[in-house]
């Protein structure tokens, strides 16, 4: 199976300091701070790329699952909000779906969709979260 690496580095205290964090692939570094993560910095944050993380496998695994029982998708779009609360904990992700995919209802896209959002790895990962929303259409 592969194996993906991912390195972070945080300088300073915890609002003023600020830190990168390092993919293994290209591009590879992205900056964040205090104000990123919290206020309205522009940097990226952890739970920014939780939810590209999140919102690429649910699309994988839909299309896998489609392709599969013979429904290949022509294109899936996916966007993620991730809802940061108290603690501070991550409490909800939302995801958004659009799915061009020939030839099926919307009642047996929806059971799809059910499948991808409860056996994606990452949303396996992220088992811990309240809530995993996900609302899917076909365009």
């Amino acid at each position: 199976m592969a194996v993906n690496n991912a390195s972070a580095v945080w300088n300073g205290t915890l609002k003023e300091g600020n830190g990168t964090m390092k993919l293994g692939s290209e591009p590879n570094e992205f900056p964040f701070t205090f104000s990123s993560r919290f206020e309205d910095g522009k940097e990226t944050n952890p739970e920014e790329l939780i939810g590209a993380a999140h919102a690429g496998c649910f699309s994988m695994f839909l299309s896998a699952v489609l392709s599969g029982d013979d429904f290949p998708p022509n294109r899936i779009s996916t966007s993620a909000t991730v809802l940061l609360g108290d603690g501070p904990t991550i409490t909800t992700i939302e995801l958004q779906t659009e799915a061009d995919v020939p030839n099926i209802d919307d009642a047996k896209f929806q059971e799809f969709v059910s499948n991808a959002k409860e056996n994606c790895p990452v949303s396996k990962a992220l088992a811990a979260v309240a809530e995993i929303v996900v609302t899917a259409k076909l365009v």
